[in-house]
């Protein structure tokens, strides 16, 4: 009889033997057997907790997506930041040390690679990319209009999402990675700078017109 408690610790256990077995097999060649020997358990356990290497696939990229949300959620719950720190809160989660490191850099490759092909996988790919999004709008909400907040989110999901595969490709991952993380928090500053300025300039235009009329 398994004891009280066992079946978190003993999923992620499996989680932690597949991220293992992607980092030195690769997905495709990731098998039930593969992630057994890394575990140190039979077959059998994995099949019984999760049904098969798919249940199992799926439920580590959760894992991984559980991961962004927990890291955020401990740099802001609780907290009196203003809206540029949530925004660097934001961009420290995706370059986080676990997210940084080559089993999860692979793993996070991988799961994008398949998603092309998988309508799963691209469902969670869909809810990553909608969370990030979603965060990011409401930060730049608080500072630029709904339209503008809709913009730039889009634009600093795109660069937050640019760097980290160029960083996780790297032949020098850590160091770019640090380098990529100070990028996008400028890049966050310049789009509610250039934003910003905008929106004055055509406010002084618009006085200037009426002024002119008069």
């Amino acid at each position: 009889m398994p004891k009280v408690g066992m079946q978190p610790i003993r999923k992620l256990q499996l989680v932690e033997a597949t991220l293992t077995s992607i980092e030195r097999h690769g997905l495709h060649d990731t098998t039930i057997m593969k992630i057994s020997q890394i575990a140190g358990v039979s077959t059998g356990i994995i099949n019984h907790y999760f049904g098969g290497k798919q249940p199992l696939i799926e439920h580590t990229v959760l894992y991984l997506l559980e991961q962004l949300r927990t890291t955020l959620l401990d740099k802001t719950r609780g907290k009196c930041i203003s809206a540029e720190e949530r925004l660097d809160a934001i961009i420290e989660s995706n370059f986080s040390g676990f997210h940084q490191s080559v089993a999860a850099t692979k793993a996070w490759i991988s799961f994008w690679e398949h998603s092309l092909h998988n309508d799963r996988f691209a469902r969670l790919q869909r809810i990553n990319n909608q969370r990030l999004i979603s965060n990011l709008r409401y930060s730049f909400k608080q500072i630029l209009g709904n339209a503008d907040a809709h913009h730039a989110a889009l634009r600093m999901a795109a660069m937050i999402d640019g760097f980290w595969l160029r960083s996780a490709l790297s032949h020098h991952a850590q160091s770019d990675f640090e380098i990529a993380e100070q990028h996008c928090k400028a890049y966050a500053r310049s789009l509610i700078s250039a934003q910003t300025w905008s929106t004055e300039h055509n406010q002084r235009v618009s006085q200037f017109s009426l002024v002119s009329e008069q």
